[in-house]
This record gives C-alpha cells, sequence and structure tokens, in this order.
C-alpha cells in the first residue's frame, strides 16, 4: 500500500502511483467514450435530421475533439492533484517549444486537420485530385486524411497539403460531371446521321443525364476522320470516368453499327514521282 500512496511532487503538483493508475484509467474510457459519441452523431443522429455523410462527419469529429478537451481538463487534477489553469499554460509553454524545434509537421497537420473540418473545402465522399492522384475522401482524422482510389488503394494525406497545394474537388457543391467522349467517323459519313446516333446513345446510358441534355460538337478535320466530340454529364459515375466512357462507347459502336457509319482506319497516299529505269539494272 505505501508504494501506491508514495508520492512525487513537482513544484504543486502531487503524483502517485494510484492517481496516475486512475488517471490512464479515465484516459483510456474517455477515448472509448469519445469514439462511441462520435459514431453515433455521425452515423444515426445527424442522418435523421438530413445532414449529407461529409457534413456529419465533420461535424461528428468538431464534438469529438471538443469532448475531449473538456474531458482532459477533468481528468488532469484527478491525475495529478495540485493541476490548475496556471500549470495549463507552463505546459501549453513547454508545449509551444517544442513545436517550434521538433513537432512543427505535427502541428501544421492537426490545424489544418481543424480547418478542414470547420471551412470543409473538402468532406467525406467528395471526389478529389491532389498530386496528380484522383481519389474518393474517406476519413479526415486529426493529422491526415485518407484518399481511397478506384483501385482501392488507401493513400493517407498529410492535411496541410489540402491547405497548402492547388486540390481539384469535382464534387464540392455539385456532383454533376461533364464528361467529353472523342469519336472519329470516315469522311463519307452523313455528319447529321453520325449526330443523331451519338445522341441515341447518350439517352440509352442511364448514367447519362437527361438535365443537361447531351450535346455533340464537330470539333474539326483531322488525317483520316471528320473528329466528332460528344458531351454528356452525370452525377453517378463522376468518381468512375473510365467506366461512364466505357458504357458510353459501347453504346456508341451498337448505334454505328445499326446505321451503317463507318470508323476509319489511318491513310496515307503515297505519290511516286518518277519510277525506276528497270533498264538500268
Amino acid at each position: 500500500m505505501e508504494f501506491w500512496n508514495r508520492a512525487v511532487e513537482v513544484g504543486d503538483i502531487v503524483v502517485t502511483p494510484r492517481s496516475l493508475l486512475v488517471g490512464l484509467l479515465l484516459f483510456a474510457a474517455l477515448f472509448v467514450i469519445v469514439t462511441r459519441v462520435r459514431k453515433l452523431f455521425e452515423r444515426r443522429v445527424f442522418p435523421r435530421l438530413g445532414l449529407t455523410e461529409g457534413v456529419s462527419a465533420a461535424v461528428a469529429a468538431l464534438i469529438g475533439y471538443a469532448l475531449l478537451l473538456v474531458g482532459v481538463l477533468v481528468i488532469l487534477p484527478v491525475m495529478a492533484p495540485g493541476f490548475n489553469i496556471n500549470t495549463l499554460v507552463v505546459v501549453l509553454g513547454a508545449l509551444s517549444f517544442g513545436v517550434g524545434f521538433g513537432l512543427r509537421n505535427v502541428a501544421d497537420n492537426f490545424f489544418s486537420g481543424l480547418i478542414l473540418l470547420i471551412e470543409r473545402p473538402i468532406k467525406v465522399t467528395d471526389r478529389v485530385e491532389i498530386g496528380g492522384v484522383f481519389g474518393t475522401v474517406v476519413d479526415i482524422r486529426a493529422r491526415s486524411t485518407t484518399v481511397r482510389t478506384n483501385d482501392n488503394i488507401d493513400i493517407i494525406v498529410p492535411n496541410s497539403e489540402f491547405i497548402s497545394s492547388q486540390v481539384t474537388n469535382l464534387s464540392h457543391n455539385d456532383k454533376r460531371v461533364r464528361f467529353k467522349i472523342p469519336v472519329g467517323v470516315h469522311y463519307e459519313s452523313d455528319v447529321d446521321l453520325v449526330q443523331q446516333a451519338l445522341l441515341e446513345a447518350a439517352e440509352e446510358c442511364p448514367d447519362v443525364l437527361k438535365d443537361p441534355a447531351p450535346s455533340v460538337r464537330l470539333i474539326g478535320f483531322g488525317d483520316s476522320s471528320v473528329d466528332f466530340e460528344l458531351r454528356v454529364w452525370s452525377d453517378s459515375l463522376y468518381h468512375r470516368p473510365k467506366l461512364l466512357f466505357s458504357n458510353v462507347n459501347f453504346l456508341i459502336w451498337r448505334k454505328f453499327k445499326k446505321h451503317g457509319i463507318q470508323i476509319p482506319y489511318p491513310q496515307r497516299d503515297i505519290y511516286v514521282k518518277e519510277m525506276p529505269d528497270s533498264k538500268a539494272e
């Protein structure tokens, strides 16, 4: 029993093995409670209030941080009797000193994470491109954000990258994205019939929106083909562009077969100015 009550004094703070153990147990309980409360708000309470998944995750994370801060302020006096606001100021001063020398990146990422949660330039379920990588935001934590690619690969990105770098958010306010699908046809093709076939293919694709309506543009005249561009909008496959291209291209191929529209092979014309003299051999 003497061991558990043996006190170690540091200024006004008195720590015993018993208080240290109780504090550690309380911290463990605090983390469990904060995690469960955060999931409760994120998965049950906020969805019933009509909040989107991204907004629910951001607000739940902020609530979790607030509970964590309150819990730490309550547990520290129990863990270290004599702990008060003045002591907290000293501890924060020491932490700021450490941040200046070795924890600056950690602090940058933490505060960047708070900015992401408050301003919400990105949120969970957003489709983003950063550093040449396309993916869906699946989690925003205190230090980093997880972006999942279409290959189901999770990329851990420091939060400061989203603040200091240029980020393309394909679904920031609107998940509708326009795609441009290039098509080349033979020079003998009826351009009006080509336009009709392309629009029919777009209308039959369930992932293409009717509003805004699909459109066709005649882009130019290539070496071997008349070049068109089918422009379509989608809000279901905005995160899987190659699949949308594939689905529409299958339909375009069938429509071209139906209407007898040909896709040309590359052609080259060779002009021979003078035939070699066979007698000279």
